[in-house]
């Protein structure tokens, strides 16, 4: 059967009667007349009639058909292979490609795009549960494709269409819901040849519901060929927008601490950056926190402009050392999912530091010592403990966050690849020259031509000029967290500070653009005082110049303090641990047998979500693994342990959306048709889709209407021309001068 692509205008076919009327009109005009010579005509008429009757017969039919061609181009007729479809040998596959991104969860008035998108895929399955033809349907989410250890799970995989099909579609879809993903739409639409194959002479129609954002249709180039392959296959596409436009929304896109050292009873900063996706500015945005459960004040970040993120910060205090959660929330908005932020802070009594001094007396190491923990009441969270260069060699130092080098005359190969080790894994070390120090073991063994840990070649010691008359202080800072404090002039002590030698860099040496190497502190000598440099995934500072009030005075300068212990927080920062993981990751424990037993527990931030036990594996050196894999959802995971002993042990995981996908920039029609050239598909927007499956089946054969229009009309011409009577011109007239 045929269908029409715009069936009312088929009350055309009414003006096919236009000829009939026309010819009964003209027979009622006709008056009968009595003519002797015309009687002769008729009777001659009468042996040709019935011949004469087809003719004109056939001449209406023709102009008739003319007519009915003209307005079935306008209706735009499409036939399927109604053959194949009388006897049941054609199969019509639905392919519906769900996006539940978090996105989807973007609700204006009494709606979201998601509950959208399942009323359409509804009128979908109600259609093809119509007896039309054999159907059958597959849902799959993009969120279902390519899950970690679970591979692709469609929600339903090319299962028949038959009377019952629509309320099972409808029962699952109630229970369907946006995920926390990110999840886009290529690999939904890789899935699809993977799970499906050939078509088999099947028809597919594959329907991609989404909201289109512009994140991942701005540059679709990977989107647009797996499209086309889809095409090629002989799949028809339908690309259905769930949205109309873009809401303003904010979202959280970072809870992370602060550089400083973390310890149990020493107050530290955590950052959080909140981000506009909107047009318009953000005023006065209150962010509401927790610490371990317990709510605490907002902090409140007083403007946002549209499309930029800023950062605020707030204290945190915990009195106990261990594993403790923080979280930060912003009033409901567009999405919710991306107002969430969690993070996981395991912290220690103290911050275990190493003081390794080239003195036989450590006096610099003591100064430093009574520094980073005057005792008393006064906690700083740092413990110092003072060794020799010889325990460099001996002894692990991974445990130690910061390694300060005081006054070292020379270190054994040995500990200087323990050092190189240690800062390329992420640790910190700090060098502090004196008389011990010598120029050639520092360039040949720990600059090392700028492959070794010093940062900068030296030339040896030199003494700072005396200037009376100027007033310019020794120590010239840069804008860096150590000198946070002295940065322009909101403090005098540094003022104060008098330095009479250090060692000089070889002249003209300047930090090579790109080499991760710079300049902190200058002397008023323009001199280098101070040298930060990146070493693998950790950092060196050195300082060129005594760390007691030997070559200088600034031991006994308050500045003193607030410089080395913010020497302590930077260097240590790069080992504060993993405090979030991106959602779906997979959790991962690796367990002593002989510490643990090896069931483990897993609890999901969901309440609805059972508990998950699984059993440890162990393997060959004597440790056991287990993992999680079920972390679909964001917010805090715990691992709960029994020790070999019956006690308990708690690991806890915060996993987090990409807040990216809070971005609700979308792109409309015209907009994909620019970005997919040369891919026929279908666009519609959801509330307008209304969905049959005739209007979308087979052909448009209005070309082919055209091009029998055109040989309808030569033919009624040549017709017309037969029925008319047309005087012989083959015979001559009599010459002029009459008959001799």
């Amino acid at each position: 059967m045929p269908s029409f692509v715009h069936p009312a205008l088929l009350w055309g076919m009414l003006i096919v009667a236009v000829p009939v009327l026309i010819h009964l009109i003209n027979m009622l005009r006709h008056r009968r007349v009595q003519w002797a010579a015309m009687e002769f005509l008729r009777q001659s008429q009468k042996k040709n009639r019935t011949w004469i009757v087809l003719k004109q017969l056939l001449l209406l039919l023709m102009r008739m058909a003319a007519i009915a061609a003209v307005v079935l181009i306008v209706a735009q007729p499409r036939f399927r292979n109604w053959i194949g479809e009388w006897f049941g040998a054609t199969r019509t596959h639905h392919i519906v490609l769900l996006d539940d991104s978090f996105s989807m969860s973007d609700r204006w008035e009494d709606t979201s795009a998601f509950a959208e998108a399942k009323v359409v895929v509804e009128r979908i399955g109600g259609e093809a549960a119509r007896p039309v033809q054999p159907q059958s349907f597959t849902l799959l989410r993009f969120s279902r494709v390519g899950m970690p250890d679970r591979g692709t799970q469609p929600d339903i995989l090319n299962e028949p269409v038959n009377k019952d099909f629509v309320k099972r579609l409808n029962d699952k879809l109630k229970k369907l819901g946006p995920s926390q993903t990110a999840a886009g739409p290529g690999p939904a639409i890789e899935a699809v040849g993977r799970l499906l194959g050939q078509g088999g002479g099947e028809r597919r129609i594959v329907y991609l519901i989404s909201d289109f954002r512009a994140r991942e249709w701005e540059d679709p180039t990977d989107l647009q060929e797996q499209l086309l392959a889809l095409e090629e296959a002989g799949a028809e596409l339908q690309l259905i927008d769930c949205v109309d436009a873009a809401r303003p929304n904010l979202a959280i896109t970072s809870l992370v601490p602060q550089q400083g050292v973390r310890a149990a009873g020493v107050p530290w900063f955590m950052e959080v950056t909140v981000r506009n996706f909107g047009n318009t500015l953000a005023r006065q945005v209150p962010v509401l926190l927790e610490e371990d459960g317990r709510g605490r004040p907002a902090a409140t970040i007083a403007e946002i402009p549209p499309g930029r993120a800023v950062k605020g910060r707030f204290p945190v205090h915990f009195l106990t050392a261990g594993v403790h959660q923080i979280a930060a929330r912003l009033e409901s908005d567009a999405v919710a999912d991306d107002n969430c932020r969690f993070a996981v802070v395991d912290l220690p009594a103290d911050v275990p530091v190493l003081i390794v001094d080239g003195a036989a007396d450590a006096a610099a190491a003591r100064y430093l010592a009574a520094v980073m923990s005057p005792g008393g009441s006064v906690r700083t969270g740092v413990h110092p403990r003072i060794e020799t260069p010889r325990f460099l060699s001996l002894h692990p130092i991974e445990e130690f966050h910061v390694v300060n080098l005081v006054n070292v005359e020379r270190l054994d190969e040995s500990a200087i690849e323990a050092l190189e080790e240690y800062v390329a894994a992420g640790g910190g070390v700090a060098f502090f020259l004196g008389e011990n120090s010598r120029t050639r073991f520092i360039n040949e063994q720990l600059h090392r031509n700028g492959e070794g840990l010093f940062p900068l070649p030296l030339a040896g010691q030199a003494d700072l000029p005396v200037y009376r008359l100027e007033k310019t202080p020794d120590i010239q800072v840069e804008d860096h967290f150590i000198f946070r404090v002295f940065s322009g002039k909101r403090n005098s002590f540094l003022n104060m500070v008098l330095v009479e030698r250090y060692f000089a860099a070889i002249g003209g040496w300047q930090p090579e653009p790109g080499s991760g190497t710079r300049v902190i502190a200058r002397l008023r000598n323009d001199a280098p005082l101070a040298v930060e440099r990146s070493y693998g995934e950790g950092r060196v500072v050195a300082f060129l110049t005594t760390a007691a009030p030997v070559w200088n005075n600034w031991a006994r300068n308050p500045s003193f303090v607030v410089a080395i212990q913010d020497l302590q927080a930077y260097l240590a920062s790069r080992s504060a641990g993993e405090v979030s993981r991106p959602l779906g990751s997979k959790l991962e424990l690796t367990l002593d047998a002989a510490e643990h037993r090896p069931q483990v527990r897993f609890e999901t931030p969901d309440d609805a979500t059972p508990t998950a036990s699984s059993d440890a594996v162990p393997a060959d050196d004597g440790s056991m693994s287990v993992s999680f894999c079920e972390t679909d959802t964001s917010g805090i995971y715990k691992a709960l342990l029994t020790k070999t002993n019956g006690a308990a042990d708690v690991r806890r995981f915060a996993l987090n959306v990409d807040a990216t996908e809070g971005d609700l920039k979308d792109l409309g029609g015209p907009e994909l048709a620019a970005r997919l050239p040369g891919l026929k598909y279908d666009y519609r927007q959801a509330r307008a889709f209304r969905y049959d499956l005739t209007e979308t089946a087979g052909t448009n054969i209005s070309q082919w209407l055209l091009y029998l229009l055109v040989v309808l009309l030569i033919a009624e011409q040549v017709v017309a021309w037969w029925n008319s009577y047309h005087p012989s011109t083959s015979r001559k007239a009599p010459a002029a001068g009459g008959v001799r």
